[in-house]
């Protein structure tokens, strides 16, 4: 899905890591969250309290995923879920849009 209609969305962004992570809320009817954001170039650890899942929309990235020893590429138009309560890491190399959903 390349649009999303009748949403709310936050003027405020979430500001992380120095501003080279920059994401909005934006909310559904159905009480659904989703983020849209921005990653710059770094090595970040993202802590869940919900399940998520990570569309990369455009750009590449490498992930380690919790219970994983190894590191996987992501690249535009793939997504990777990360369980609820966990933490993950993440390397840009360039920059990254992505959409993020979050799951009861």
């Amino acid at each position: 899905m390349n649009l999303f209609e009748n949403v709310k969305v936050d003027k405020k962004a979430n500001v992380y890591f120095e501003g080279k992570v920059i994401s909005r809320n934006i909310f559904f009817k159905n009480g659904s969250k989703k983020t849209l954001g921005v990653m710059l170039p770094g090595n970040y650890e993202f802590d869940t309290e919900q399940k998520e899942i990570m569309e990369i929309i455009s750009g590449k990235l490498k992930v380690l995923l919790p219970d994983h020893d190894e590191w996987q590429t992501i690249e535009g138009g793939t997504s990777f879920e990360v369980s609820s309560n966990s933490s993950f890491k993440i390397e840009i190399s360039s920059l990254v849009d992505y959409c993020c959903s979050y799951l009861d």
